[in-house]
């Protein structure tokens, strides 16, 4: 009786070390995004418009690297500065990964940002950030594309109007997929755990 109750016991002993060991090998559970996941989305795929440089851009230019996609222009008085600012904050958060998160800034409003007005502007939220500045058709194409609302509100002389326009960023794996939808006024925190969740996903 004595043997087989010790049997028993070292059974269960082995069985309670074997299910710790594979606890130890458990994968780590999958990350929850704080953002809007888009995954699969339909749309968002395609983004071909030149820079402040003349130089022409698509997605598959930042191959690599998590893409943040921002639609905006240079006069918005509110979510364009604090949205361009809470990126710039979520690269310091990001620390060694920082160059690893492309932010773009697609102008709505062709008609005043120039070339080198935008260059200026998005110079202030860093030095790598690219703007993109399409024709009056080739911007509405690629709202269309993004599923982006942008409205001339006219203002009291024909120059001075404001835009209303959708204030979210859209990000992209660095496969160039789509992933997440950011809305206006997310904390950099935030944000961030998302931006580093996708830089740890395998392809």
């Amino acid at each position: 009786m004595r043997a087989s109750r010790r049997s028993i016991l070292s059974l269960a002993a082995c069985a309670l070390v074997a299910v710790a060991l594979a606890g130890c090998h458990q994968p780590a559970p999958a990350h929850k995004f704080n953002a809007v996941d888009l995954t699969g989305a339909q749309y968002a795929r395609t983004l071909d418009l030149p820079d402040f440089d003349g130089k022409q851009r698509k997605l598959a230019d930042f191959q690599g690297k998590v893409v943040a996609v921002f639609f905006g222009y240079t006069q918005c008085p509110d979510a364009c500065p604090t949205t361009m600012a809470e990126l710039a904050q979520v690269k310091k958060i990001l620390g060694p990964d920082a160059a690893r998160l492309q932010v773009v800034f697609v102008t709505v409003d062709p008609e005043r940002d120039t070339a080198s007005l935008l260059k200026s502007y998005v110079g202030n939220f860093g030095s790598d950030v690219v703007a993109l500045r399409g024709d009056a058709s080739q911007v509405k194409a690629v709202a269309r594309e993004f599923k982006v609302f942008y409205e001339k509100v006219p203002g009291t002389q024909p120059d001075n109007y404001t835009i209303d326009h959708t204030a979210g960023t859209y990000f992209f794996d660095p496969q160039g997929r789509v992933r997440l939808f950011a809305r206006n006024g997310m904390e950099a925190q935030l944000l961030a755990a998302d931006v580093k969740a996708l830089l740890d996903q395998k392809a």
